[in-house]
């Protein structure tokens, strides 16, 4: 089963409202909850995703209801990949990293970088099916593949073209669109000149602070007065990261290290038993739905070895991570 996080679809209900549609209704008909998009992070059915967003795209009457959301999102919508790319020295380094990363935010989608002389394409592949078709959900990501160069580039978006498989619509909404958009191309994605690529990653270091301030302000608003749920989620974004310590997370929220020790000790919890809730909770629901190996996933969780994850595993739920894959397949683990 592909998955994604619900964060994908980011403004989706206030889009929806705009339009004088009910996105509730909408959330049920795909066979989706409204409480799986309270936190972004939370994963839903890939096909589920794309039914839902073609759902919406035939109830308010707008063929081009992909590309209409995500010109209302901001960069937060694609998580942590930003940040997983900051290190990355150039634009062509950031880009070759992203199919390492691409599985935290959503799987069976897949980016490939196509040479054509002067100019390369980036293509963007997905594995995805749904009944009624996923034209609105390639649109929704191409804009925000979009949106990711651009801020690689230091560009402004509208510099980017949105190149799409799909037909052009025979009517488009009044509404001004923020992309140039062609139709009906040999791939969907957007195209770079091949020197944009030896550019510098704007997201670099100092990007990354800024990414953990500004998200801090976010976990202050999401769990206010609770430094165990601020601390959690922090570790949950810079595990893939291979620099979650208790150090980083400290100073991303503002504290010393000392600090958030003793306050934490304060309601009975420690920084190393939030490490271990976290990587529990990831590997069980990566073990149960994701199509990681076990190998990828200890890498994920900041093991070096798959021997010591494979056993904290056990000690953690009585299983090794392949029996717990094995028995959960087979329901004899509820969710």
């Amino acid at each position: 089963m592909y998955l994604v996080r619900s964060g994908a679809i980011a403004q989706f209900e206030q889009l929806v409202l705009e339009l004088g549609e009910n996105p509730i209704e909408m959330i049920h008909q795909a066979g989706l909850r409204q409480a799986q998009f309270r936190d972004p992070n939370t994963y839903i059915a890939y096909p589920r995703l794309a039914e839902l967003l073609e759902i919406a795209a035939q109830r308010c009457q707008h063929p081009l209801f992909g590309l209409m959301l995500a010109q209302r999102q901001t960069l937060h919508v694609l998580g942590d990949l930003p940040m997983l790319v900051s290190r990355a020295a150039t634009v062509a380094d950031a880009l070759a990293r992203v199919n390492d990363y691409l599985y935290l935010h959503a799987s069976g989608v897949s980016l490939q970088l196509q040479s054509q002389g002067e100019i390369v394409r980036l293509a963007l592949s997905m594995n995805v099916h749904s009944p009624r078709g996923i034209e609105q959900l390639m649109q929704m990501s191409v804009a925000q593949l979009a949106m990711f160069v651009s801020s690689l580039l230091n560009i402004n978006i509208s510099n980017i073209p949105l190149y799409l498989c799909q037909n052009k619509p025979s009517e488009l909404e009044s509404q001004r669109l923020t992309h140039s958009v062609r139709f009906r191309e040999p791939f969907n994605g957007v195209v770079l000149k091949a020197s944009q690529l030896t550019g510098r990653n704007y997201h670099d270091e100092e990007a990354l602070n800024r990414h953990l301030q500004s998200h801090l302000q976010y976990l202050q608003s999401r769990y206010p007065d609770n430094l165990a749920d601020q601390a959690r989620d922090l570790i949950h974004r810079l595990l893939p990261t291979g620099e979650c310590c208790i150090e980083r997370v400290s100073t991303a929220l503002g504290l010393h290290e000392r600090t958030l020790q003793t306050r934490l000790q304060e309601t009975g919890q420690s920084y190393r038993q939030l490490l271990q809730d976290v990587r529990q909770n990831i590997a069980q629901q990566q073990l149960s739905y994701g199509t990681q190996t076990i190998t990828e996933l200890a890498l994920q969780l900041g093991y070096a070895e798959v021997a010591v994850f494979s056993r904290h595993f056990k000690t953690w739920t009585g299983f090794s991570p392949k029996q717990w894959q094995q028995q959960y397949r087979k329901g004899r683990i509820e969710d």
